[in-house]
């Protein structure tokens, strides 16, 4: 066993006041796994500048700049995020998601079909794309 010790003593971090907090849940369930560089940077700078509820509001002009991104690599860091679930967006608001397990993000509770019947796969996708064909 390796024995640790601060390199630096006089610079132990403490929690802050703030809100800001990375979850370390993110590594310790290979969330962070599932991001692109690109990704993690934008998920790091919404977790430090989010409020208590996880909302920030910066613009895809400010966030290109202090992340050195442009509007392409913006546009897959913040979809990717939100395909894997760590951020909700919806301009002009993001909001960094809790890591605990949610069944839904919808507002909608999901439709109940009777199962009186089997169901063809057609309309199994169609329920999955919630009626859309």
């Amino acid at each position: 066993m390796i024995e640790k010790y601060p390199i630096c003593p006089q610079l132990v971090r403490k929690i802050p006041s703030q809100f800001s907090w990375v979850d370390h849940r993110l590594v310790r369930e290979r969330h962070i796994e599932s991001c692109s560089h690109q990704a993690a940077a934008l998920y790091l700078f919404l977790v430090t500048v989010a409020d208590s509820q996880g909302l920030s509001y910066y613009s895809d002009a400010a966030l290109m700049r202090r992340l050195s991104m442009d509007v392409t690599a913006l546009d897959a860091a913040r979809q990717n995020l939100v395909a894997i679930r760590l951020i909700a967006y919806k301009k002009p608001i993001y909001q960094v998601l809790s890591l605990d397990p949610a069944p839904y993000l919808d507002t909608q509770p999901p439709v109940r079909m009777p199962m009186d019947k089997p169901l063809s796969i057609t309309e199994i996708f169609k329920q999955m794309m919630g009626g859309r064909q």
